[in-house]
């Protein structure tokens, strides 16, 4: 039996509206070397009747229980037979020929691992979307911006980023990967549940070697925010929690005492900036989330220790905080490009 080229994989949630909405034009503007497949994280809605009754040819893959966005793929991977997989959210509009490109581009040069398309907002069809952009970096203290956004500061596409370009992370809202690597690197990490995990992923592979790739050739749109709004408490809670996590796994030992001394200081200035707004449970997820990193650092430290760390490109070499609260930088190209690590 030949192994299919590209499998698009949407990991489904309680997502039964933007199923509706755009596994439609997924069908349409599906290539011919690309199989779609829906794996549905024990949804309670009633996502897989509605695929089982108006999509009948579309392969769905069950998991027994919601284990979020790492356990959900990882298990639902393990089950698909493929060259390349393509994670997907559901609430994403795709345009023709998205695919082709990427792949073309994957095909062409094997030290690539992983590449994402340009992300436009659903919403706002002018500007990048907050979940990857034209591509993703980290500054030196592991906080991670895109060429396109700065913390919430979005820019509109005006070409500015039209170049196939080396990044530091592909977003998990549309990441092309070599299935091989992804099952050689064991996957998502499942103690992330959701959200930085991929950013954990690609540095991962970036440790091992591989490049991670931003091509604009394939364009697609992005909702955004459909499982945990940008203000959920518990969003807090994961992307202080996970920053700690993928900063203590994968940086070089030379520099994870004067990271984590900074950053406790950062997040120190963030919970009171919580606390003045009068968002009290975000301050008590950043808390919460502290206290979980401690409480993790002996699993951690057992990941850490498979882990060959490198000094690896695509590292802002400043601060993005300063950068962009003091120096009032709110755009990418602002950014003077001799601070990115090569």
């Amino acid at each position: 039996m030949t192994k299919t080229k590209v499998a698009v994989v949407i990991l489904n949630w309680n997502g039964k509206r933007f199923l509706e909405k755009f596994l439609p034009l997924l069908i349409q503007y599906n290539s011919l070397i690309a199989e779609i497949i829906i794996a549905d994280n024990a949804s309670d809605d009633d996502s897989v009747d509605f695929l089982k009754k108006y999509h009948p040819d579309i392969r769905i893959i069950q998991n027994t229980e919601n284990g979020g966005f790492a356990e959900g793929y990882n298990d639902a991977l393990s089950q698909v037979d493929a060259e390349y997989y393509v994670l997907l959210n559901s609430d994403i509009e795709v345009t023709e020929n998205w695919i082709d490109p990427v792949i073309d581009l994957m095909d062409k040069d094997k030290s690539i691992a992983a590449c994402q398309p340009k992300i436009r907002s659903f919403n706002n069809k002018e500007e990048y979307e907050y979940a990857g952009a034209a591509g993703g970096y980290i500054d030196k203290y592991g906080y991670p911006f895109c060429r396109g956004r700065i913390f919430q500061s979005l820019e509109k596409d005006e070409g500015q980023y039209d170049d196939v370009a080396e990044i530091f992370w592909a977003t998990g809202a549309c990441m092309f990967v070599r299935a091989e690597l992804y099952h050689k690197l064991g996957g998502l990490d499942n103690d992330f549940f959701a959200h930085m995990e991929e950013i954990d992923f690609c540095w991962r592979l970036k440790n091992t070697g591989y490049k991670i790739m931003y091509c604009p050739y394939s364009v697609i749109f992005h909702v955004g925010g459909g499982t945990l709004p940008k203000n959920n408490p518990r969003k807090t809670f994961l992307n202080f929690r996970n920053n700690f996590f993928l900063l203590y796994k994968n940086l070089p030992s030379g520099k994870l005492f004067t990271v984590f001394f900074v950053r406790f200081f950062l997040d120190g200035l963030a919970g009171m900036k919580f606390l003045f707004e009068g968002h009290f449970k975000d301050v008590f997820a950043v808390t919460k989330a502290h206290f979980s990193f401690y409480s993790s650092i002996g699993k951690l430290r057992k990941k850490r220790k498979l882990i060959k760390h490198l000094d690896v490109s695509c590292i802002y070499r400043k601060s993005i905080v300063f950068e962009h609260y003091i120096n009032k930088k709110n755009s990418f190209v602002q950014l003077n490009t001799k601070y990115f690590s090569k």
